[in-house]
Protein backbone atom coordinates (compact mmCIF):
# COMPACT_ATOMS: atom_id res chain seq x y z
CA UNK A 1 0.00 0.00 0.00
CA UNK A 2 1.33 3.57 -0.66
CA UNK A 3 1.75 6.41 1.68
CA UNK A 4 -1.27 8.23 0.44
CA UNK A 5 -3.18 5.14 0.78
CA UNK A 6 -2.13 4.42 4.17
CA UNK A 7 -2.83 7.55 5.62
CA UNK A 8 -6.09 7.29 3.97
CA UNK A 9 -7.07 4.25 5.93
CA UNK A 10 -5.58 5.02 8.85
CA UNK A 11 -7.99 8.28 9.51
CA UNK A 12 -11.01 5.65 8.35
CA UNK A 13 -10.31 3.45 10.84
CA UNK A 14 -9.65 6.87 13.61
CA UNK A 15 -12.90 8.13 12.60
CA UNK A 16 -14.70 4.97 12.90
CA UNK A 17 -12.96 4.00 16.48
CA UNK A 18 -13.44 7.62 17.65
CA UNK A 19 -17.29 7.86 16.63
CA UNK A 20 -17.93 4.33 18.34
CA UNK A 21 -16.07 4.89 21.38
CA UNK A 22 -15.42 8.24 22.34
CA UNK A 23 -18.30 10.55 20.74
CA UNK A 24 -20.67 8.61 22.91
CA UNK A 25 -18.86 9.29 26.23
CA UNK A 26 -18.55 12.72 25.30
CA UNK A 27 -20.70 15.26 27.84
CA UNK A 28 -23.82 16.02 26.31
CA UNK A 29 -23.59 19.69 26.54
CA UNK A 30 -19.85 19.88 24.94
CA UNK A 31 -20.71 16.92 22.37
CA UNK A 32 -21.59 19.56 19.51
CA UNK A 33 -18.39 21.86 19.97
CA UNK A 34 -16.24 19.26 20.55
CA UNK A 35 -17.01 17.14 17.18
CA UNK A 36 -17.01 20.48 15.45
CA UNK A 37 -13.79 21.58 16.38
CA UNK A 38 -12.27 18.28 15.17
CA UNK A 39 -13.85 18.26 11.86
CA UNK A 40 -12.82 21.18 11.32
CA UNK A 41 -9.18 20.81 12.72
CA UNK A 42 -9.07 17.95 9.85
CA UNK A 43 -9.83 19.86 7.64
CA UNK A 44 -7.56 21.95 8.34
CA UNK A 45 -4.97 19.00 8.59
CA UNK A 46 -5.56 17.64 5.45
CA UNK A 47 -5.77 21.10 3.78
CA UNK A 48 -8.99 19.42 2.43
CA UNK A 49 -10.91 21.57 0.24
CA UNK A 50 -13.92 22.82 1.25
CA UNK A 51 -15.94 25.03 -2.06
CA UNK A 52 -17.60 27.01 0.48
CA UNK A 53 -16.31 30.28 -1.93
CA UNK A 54 -18.35 31.79 -5.27
CA UNK A 55 -18.71 30.14 -8.08
CA UNK A 56 -18.25 26.38 -6.14
CA UNK A 57 -20.44 27.60 -3.44
CA UNK A 58 -22.93 28.47 -6.09
CA UNK A 59 -23.14 25.07 -7.45
CA UNK A 60 -22.95 23.63 -4.36
CA UNK A 61 -25.87 25.75 -3.05
CA UNK A 62 -27.85 24.71 -6.00
CA UNK A 63 -27.36 21.06 -5.91
CA UNK A 64 -28.11 20.84 -2.64
CA UNK A 65 -31.19 21.94 -2.62
CA UNK A 66 -32.60 20.24 -5.23
CA UNK A 67 -31.68 17.54 -2.79
CA UNK A 68 -33.64 19.31 0.08
CA UNK A 69 -37.16 19.52 -1.66
CA UNK A 70 -36.87 15.90 -2.13
CA UNK A 71 -36.02 14.40 1.34
CA UNK A 72 -38.91 16.75 2.54
CA UNK A 73 -41.07 15.27 0.11
CA UNK A 74 -39.78 12.00 1.07
CA UNK A 75 -40.25 12.30 4.47
CA UNK A 76 -43.68 13.96 4.71
CA UNK A 77 -44.88 10.58 2.54
CA UNK A 78 -43.43 8.11 4.40
CA UNK A 79 -44.67 9.60 7.70
CA UNK A 80 -48.50 8.75 6.28
CA UNK A 81 -47.23 4.93 6.62
CA UNK A 82 -48.84 3.34 9.56
CA UNK A 83 -45.73 1.16 9.89
CA UNK A 84 -43.51 4.65 9.57
CA UNK A 85 -45.43 6.67 12.07
CA UNK A 86 -45.07 3.42 14.59
CA UNK A 87 -41.24 3.52 14.45
CA UNK A 88 -41.20 7.05 15.00
CA UNK A 89 -43.46 7.10 17.87
CA UNK A 90 -41.00 5.33 19.68
CA UNK A 91 -38.57 6.66 18.72
CA UNK A 92 -35.86 8.09 21.63
CA UNK A 93 -35.65 11.47 21.47
CA UNK A 94 -33.46 14.53 23.86
CA UNK A 95 -34.92 15.74 26.52
CA UNK A 96 -34.01 19.52 24.96
CA UNK A 97 -35.45 18.97 21.60
CA UNK A 98 -34.54 22.56 20.63
CA UNK A 99 -31.15 22.56 21.07
CA UNK A 100 -30.82 18.89 19.69
CA UNK A 101 -32.50 21.02 15.97
CA UNK A 102 -30.36 24.15 16.19
CA UNK A 103 -27.45 23.11 17.83
CA UNK A 104 -26.68 19.29 17.61
CA UNK A 105 -27.69 18.23 13.94
CA UNK A 106 -26.39 21.22 12.00
CA UNK A 107 -22.61 21.93 14.36
CA UNK A 108 -22.17 18.59 15.73
CA UNK A 109 -23.49 15.83 13.28
CA UNK A 110 -23.20 17.60 9.68
CA UNK A 111 -20.81 19.83 9.83
CA UNK A 112 -18.92 17.36 12.14
CA UNK A 113 -19.70 14.81 9.79
CA UNK A 114 -19.07 16.21 6.75
CA UNK A 115 -15.62 17.74 7.55
CA UNK A 116 -14.35 14.72 8.94
CA UNK A 117 -15.74 11.75 6.05
CA UNK A 118 -16.46 13.64 2.85
CA UNK A 119 -13.57 16.41 2.98
CA UNK A 120 -10.83 15.48 5.19
CA UNK A 121 -11.41 11.56 4.22
CA UNK A 122 -12.90 12.07 1.04
CA UNK A 123 -10.09 13.78 0.05
CA UNK A 124 -7.08 12.00 1.29
CA UNK A 125 -9.06 8.68 -0.42
CA UNK A 126 -9.58 10.26 -3.25
CA UNK A 127 -5.67 11.04 -3.86
CA UNK A 128 -5.09 7.56 -2.84
CA UNK A 129 -7.45 5.07 -4.62
CA UNK A 130 -9.23 7.53 -7.07
CA UNK A 131 -12.75 9.38 -6.79
CA UNK A 132 -14.85 5.68 -6.85
CA UNK A 133 -12.52 4.02 -4.75
CA UNK A 134 -11.81 6.80 -2.44
CA UNK A 135 -15.80 7.00 -1.84
CA UNK A 136 -15.91 3.61 -1.22
CA UNK A 137 -13.59 3.89 1.55
CA UNK A 138 -15.29 7.07 2.81
CA UNK A 139 -18.74 5.87 2.70
CA UNK A 140 -17.84 2.63 4.21
CA UNK A 141 -16.20 3.94 7.16
CA UNK A 142 -19.58 6.74 7.12
CA UNK A 143 -21.43 3.79 7.39
CA UNK A 144 -19.64 1.93 9.78
CA UNK A 145 -19.12 5.06 12.28
CA UNK A 146 -23.24 4.09 13.06
CA UNK A 147 -22.88 1.01 15.08
CA UNK A 148 -23.01 2.84 17.96
CA UNK A 149 -25.62 4.94 17.55
CA UNK A 150 -27.68 1.76 16.22
CA UNK A 151 -26.71 -0.17 19.32
CA UNK A 152 -27.79 3.10 21.70
CA UNK A 153 -31.19 3.73 19.45
CA UNK A 154 -32.32 -0.44 19.72
CA UNK A 155 -32.25 -0.55 15.61
CA UNK A 156 -30.85 -3.21 13.61
CA UNK A 157 -27.20 -2.60 13.00
CA UNK A 158 -26.70 -4.10 9.72
CA UNK A 159 -29.58 -2.25 8.01
CA UNK A 160 -27.88 0.99 9.44
CA UNK A 161 -24.75 0.68 8.60
CA UNK A 162 -25.68 -0.24 4.90
CA UNK A 163 -28.04 2.97 5.35
CA UNK A 164 -25.93 5.26 6.24
CA UNK A 165 -23.04 3.90 4.01
CA UNK A 166 -25.49 4.40 0.89
CA UNK A 167 -25.79 7.81 2.39
CA UNK A 168 -22.37 8.96 2.40
CA UNK A 169 -21.82 7.71 -0.61
CA UNK A 170 -24.42 9.65 -2.58
CA UNK A 171 -23.28 12.77 0.19
CA UNK A 172 -19.52 12.02 -1.17
CA UNK A 173 -20.80 12.10 -5.09
CA UNK A 174 -22.98 15.43 -4.20
CA UNK A 175 -19.39 16.89 -3.13
CA UNK A 176 -17.53 15.72 -5.86
CA UNK A 177 -20.08 16.81 -8.64
CA UNK A 178 -20.90 20.41 -6.91
CA UNK A 179 -16.88 21.06 -5.84
CA UNK A 180 -18.76 22.79 -2.05
CA UNK A 181 -19.07 20.91 1.05
CA UNK A 182 -22.44 22.28 0.85
CA UNK A 183 -23.87 19.92 -1.23
CA UNK A 184 -24.00 17.57 1.09
CA UNK A 185 -24.18 19.25 3.80
CA UNK A 186 -27.40 20.62 2.59
CA UNK A 187 -28.17 17.06 2.18
CA UNK A 188 -26.87 15.60 5.75
CA UNK A 189 -29.27 18.40 7.54
CA UNK A 190 -32.05 17.70 5.57
CA UNK A 191 -32.49 14.37 6.31
CA UNK A 192 -31.17 14.76 9.97
CA UNK A 193 -33.67 17.83 10.73
CA UNK A 194 -36.39 16.32 8.44
CA UNK A 195 -36.80 13.25 10.50
CA UNK A 196 -36.25 14.50 13.75
CA UNK A 197 -38.94 16.73 13.47
CA UNK A 198 -41.39 14.35 12.25
CA UNK A 199 -40.67 12.19 15.08
CA UNK A 200 -41.10 15.24 17.52
CA UNK A 201 -44.52 15.62 16.00
CA UNK A 202 -45.34 12.12 16.20
CA UNK A 203 -44.79 11.69 19.41
CA UNK A 204 -46.09 14.82 20.43
CA UNK A 205 -49.39 13.94 18.61
CA UNK A 206 -49.59 10.53 20.24
CA UNK A 207 -48.48 11.46 23.82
Amino acid sequence: MSRRGFRAVALAVTLVTLKGLVSPRLPARWHPLVQAAFGTALVRLTRAPLGLRPPELRTGLRHGSAVVAVVAAAVGTATVLPAVRSAMAGQKVPDRPVRWLLLRIPLGTVWAEETAFRAALGTLAAEAFGPDGGRLLQSAAFGLSHIADARAAGQPVAAVVVATGLAGWIFGLLAERSGSIAAPMLAHFAVNEAGAVAALVILRRTA
